[in-house]
């Protein structure tokens, strides 16, 4: 069974994202400051610690540590599993070396909050789950059973039982807490991470589309010189092969072979390479291209401009941004995905602004997410029946929604997404942008003026 793109970007493992040299190093700083705080506390606080075992435990962590310097390389990506036992480790290390002084007596022992909230930044659920049922379970064993922590005079330093209980219950919602916000966060930014990385892809195929129009017409313009010659050339060959009938034949085929490049390299360089056409285009010529791959999919697309009587001067002429020739598209795209038969486009444009509105007959945007409209990784519409039957062949990651309103602002517009009325009930996307940053300047000029042919 094939995965939909949702699902695999949910299932990659982040933690082959951690190198091993990075856990190597934190624990070679747990390992320091367990080591400094058995001495201070031995040797110049005077407290009675069994120093001898929690040397031991220490050493542990020394000895995993050289040997996951020696065996794997620095730059090693950890699985899953590595990273999940390197972590469970540290906590039950951690939790021998509380338990041999004084449990939640220990300041430190709020400590057990690490392991637990770096496996929430890269681990699994599951494994982030099961590491926090430890940390529980660990933080609850030491409230009950402990060594305990005796001072120079031989007197037990303990919390009282009123304070040790609300520490133990402080720890216990700081695991929950900083677990489930640290993965929150955390989750968040690789979402977004993956959705630019999705919009930088998109702008790139846009992009290589429109640089390859110019790739064409510099290629027709270059091949021009070469197919004349050759033309010039089979010409005098077929005059002077009156008398060579099969000569003559063949120089012919060569000609009419240079014809037929000529007329496919013109098709092909129309625009030309310095052709400011490429360029620029009115307004509604830019709409129709972006709508143009969804114009044959069972669904109406109507368009419409503004009246001239309202807006008496001309169409204005914008740049083909492939930002927003993209961004349009996904939008129109959206559209037509759960229009039930009709999508309307309308241009409309004053002296400060011009405006795309883009709206469907289908369901709408639910409520509750229209203010979230955009988001990477959010469905945008309602039901799994909805997209079955609206949306044949897309999983609806909200990726579309989010690639058009990134590419959209980034040309300077600014979107707003609503619900229809009774004529068109579905959902309206307005695109506005400030005239001067999509409208060309000046096009007729940069166009230049017809020039006399001096003789």
């Amino acid at each position: 069974m094939i995965k939909s793109s949702t699902e695999a970007f949910q299932d990659r493992e982040r933690s082959n994202w951690v190198r091993l040299r990075t856990l190597v190093i934190l624990r070679w700083i747990a390992i320091v400051g367990q080591s400094v705080a058995l001495f201070v506390g031995s040797k110049v606080f005077g407290l009675s610690l069994p120093i001898g075992v929690a040397v031991m435990a220490v050493g542990s962590s020394v000895v995993a540590n050289l040997f996951s310097s020696f065996v794997y390389p620095g730059n090693k990506r950890l699985s899953e599993f590595e990273a999940f036992v390197m972590l469970l480790f540290d906590l039950l290390q951690l939790g021998l070396l509380l338990y041999l002084t004084g449990g939640l007596n220990n300041p430190f022992a709020i400590l057990v909050l690490a392991p637990v909230t770096i496996a929430s930044t890269f681990l699994s659920l599951r494994s982030t789950v099961f590491l926090g049922l430890i940390a529980l379970g660990i933080i609850t064993c030491l409230n009950f059973w402990f060594l305990p922590l005796l001072g120079p005079d031989g007197l037990q330093l303990a919390l009282p039982e009123l304070f040790r209980f609300g520490f133990w219950i402080s720890l216990m919602i700081s695991i929950v807490f900083l677990g489930s916000y640290a993965r929150q966060i955390t989750g968040e930014m690789h979402n977004m991470a993956d959705a630019l990385l999705a919009t930088q892809m998109a702008l790139a195929r846009e992009q290589k589309l429109t640089d390859l129009g110019g790739v064409v017409a510099a290629a027709a313009h270059e091949l021009g010189t070469p197919l004349a010659t050759i033309k010039l050339v089979s010409s005098e060959l077929s005059d002077e092969l009156d008398d060579r009938a099969d000569l003559k034949e063949d120089v012919d085929l060569i000609n009419k072979q240079a014809d037929r490049c000529r007329d496919i390299l013109r098709s092909m360089g129309r625009a030309g390479k310095d052709d400011l056409h490429m360029r620029f285009a009115p307004l509604e010529a830019v709409l129709r291209e972006a709508a143009e791959p969804h114009m044959n999919r069972g669904k109406e697309i109507d368009f419409f401009v503004s009246d001239e009587i309202d807006h008496p001067k001309r169409q204005p002429v914008i740049t083909r941004n492939p930002e927003a020739i993209h961004g349009l598209r996904n939008l129109i795209q959206n559209a037509v995905d759960f229009a039930e038969s009709l999508v309307e486009v309308e241009s409309s444009w004053n002296e400060k602004s011009i405006t795309i509105r883009i709206a469907d007959d289908g369901p709408g945007f639910p409520q509750n997410v229209i203010g979230r409209i955009g988001d990477p990784f959010m469905r945008r519409r309602a039901s799994e029946q909805g997209r079955t039957t609206n949306r044949p062949g897309y999983e609806g990651m909200g990726l579309g929604l989010f690639i058009a309103k990134t590419l959209l602002e980034r040309s300077g517009a600014r979107l707003t997404f609503s619900n229809g009325g009774v004529e068109m009930s579905g959902a309206i996307v307005i695109v506005e942008w400030p005239r001067e940053m999509i409208e060309a300047m000046n096009p007729q000029s940069r166009l230049g003026e017809n020039a006399q042919i001096k003789g």
